[in-house]
């Protein structure tokens, strides 16, 4: 089944105006490409787009969107792709369902269970996928609770070393000053239980003054709890473009992601 189109999904938020050519040309880009359209869930946010590599070395990256956790699509993501798969990593896009129709936490339980799928579905030949996961903005934030967090996996059966690395690009670590309630969405910062996974922090140049504040923030709280980190700040980019040039094969971010990987 071929990846999703916009009229396919329930209503969402409408894109902001900012990101309205960056929409248009992930949907473009989307359509030329051969992936997988898998579900995990009864809606159809609940929903992996899967891009499996001619010869694979059994990794897979499972990516998230942005769009402040109330809009976007897994197909924004889905150009990423061929950087991964000519390289012999599995990538995926990852859906999930949005606020404010959905409350948290479910848009990371979600993710939660979008990687058990994995887990189970993206190995070849019997093998377990050594996963990875990352996410722009919004989407960074769920990844990086994934990894930090402790108390998922065992819902879904997964080892709780499931997720090998953390790859986050401009993402969201912290929502508050300090730890919030549990009807607040968590703060990743403020999430760490035990050692966490190797993390390569990502953000642009030009990323506003919050996102980059949270790039060192989470950076020292992992180290603190005795991680180990890698930063990157890609020169010239804002924003949409941390994304956009995440998928250039030769590009500052894919080849050092791809080492990233290979390390762990």
């Amino acid at each position: 089944m071929p990846l999703m189109r916009p009229e396919d999904y329930p209503p969402q938020r409408p894109v902001a105006d900012y990101a309205r050519a960056y929409h248009e040309e992930a949907f473009r880009r989307a359509a030329m490409l051969d992936g997988e359209n898998h579900f995990y869930g009864a809606d159809k946010y609940q929903s992996i787009g899967l891009f499996r590599p001619k010869v694979p070395n059994g990794s897979v990256l499972a990516f998230m969107h942005g769009g402040a956790w109330a809009s976007g699509y897994k197909e924004w993501m889905a150009f990423m792709a061929p950087a991964f798969t000519a390289q012999g990593v599995t990538f995926a896009t990852i859906g999930y369902r949005l606020m404010p129709t959905h409350r948290w936490p479910v848009g990371f339980e979600d993710c939660g269970a979008a990687i058990a799928w994995l887990h189970a579905n993206a190995g070849t030949n019997g093998t377990t996928p050594r996963i990875f996961v990352g996410g722009h903005s919004a989407g960074g934030h769920y990844a990086a609770l994934l990894a930090v967090m402790h108390d998922w996996q065992a819902k879904h059966d997964l080892p709780a070393d499931v997720i090998r690395g953390c790859l986050p690009i401009s993402g969201v670590f912290q929502l508050s000053a300090q730890p919030q309630g549990p009807e607040s969405p968590l703060s990743p910062v403020w999430a760490i239980q035990g050692n966490p996974p190797p993390f390569l922090i990502t953000v642009g140049e030009h990323d506003p003054p919050n996102i980059i504040h949270n790039g060192h923030t989470m950076a020292g709280a992992l180290k603190d709890a005795g991680g180990a980190v890698e930063t990157l700040v890609l020169k010239d980019c804002d924003h949409l473009a941390t994304s956009v040039i995440s998928g250039e094969a030769n590009g500052p971010w894919a080849p050092r992601a791809h080492v990233f990987m290979a390390a762990h």
